[in-house]
C-alpha cells in the first residue's frame, strides 16, 4: 500500500464510503481505484488528486496532505545515479534488493535519517 493509498482508505473507512461509490464519483473503475489504494497503480494524475480532495471535501492542510502523498506515492521509483559518487550507485541497489526485508520502524528510521542527512547539506 501507498502512502496515499493508506490516506484514502482511512478517510473511506472514517466516512463509510464504499470503494465502489467513490469509484463512480471519480469517474474511475473500481478495480483502478483498488490498485491505487494498493500500491499497484503508479501516482495518480494531478487532476485525479484535485478530484479526490474535492470528493472528500477537504481544504488546507488535508488537502495539502493529499497531493503531498500523491507525490511519494510512486511504487516502482527510478533512481538515477549517474554522475555521483560510487556510494549512490551502491546504496541504490543495495536499497532495492533488501528494503523489502526491513520492518516498517526501520524504514522510518533510514528515511528519517536521509531526511536529516540531506538537510544538513543544504
Amino acid at each position: 500500500m501507498t502512502p496515499l493509498g493508506a490516506k484514502l482508505r482511512r478517510l473511506r473507512d472514517e466516512r463509510g464510503i464504499a470503494l465502489k461509490d467513490m469509484a463512480k464519483a471519480l469517474n474511475v473503475s473500481s478495480a483502478y481505484l483498488s490498485a491505487l489504494e494498493h500500491g499497484r497503480r503508479g501516482k495518480p494524475t494531478w487532476f485525479l488528486v484535485q478530484r479526490i480532495i474535492a470528493y472528500f471535501n477537504v481544504i488546507w492542510d488535508e488537502a495539502e496532505e493529499i497531493q503531498r502523498l500523491a507525490e511519494i506515492s510512486d511504487p516502482k521509483p527510478a533512481i538515477d545515479t549517474s554522475g555521483m559518487a560510487p556510494e549512490a550507485t551502491e546504496l541504490a541497489n543495495v536499497l532495492a534488493r533488501e528494503i523489502g526485508r526491513l520492518t516498517p520502524a526501520d524504514l522510518k528510521a533510514l528515511r528519517d535519517d536521509i531526511v536529516r542527512r540531506a538537510v544538513r547539506r543544504t
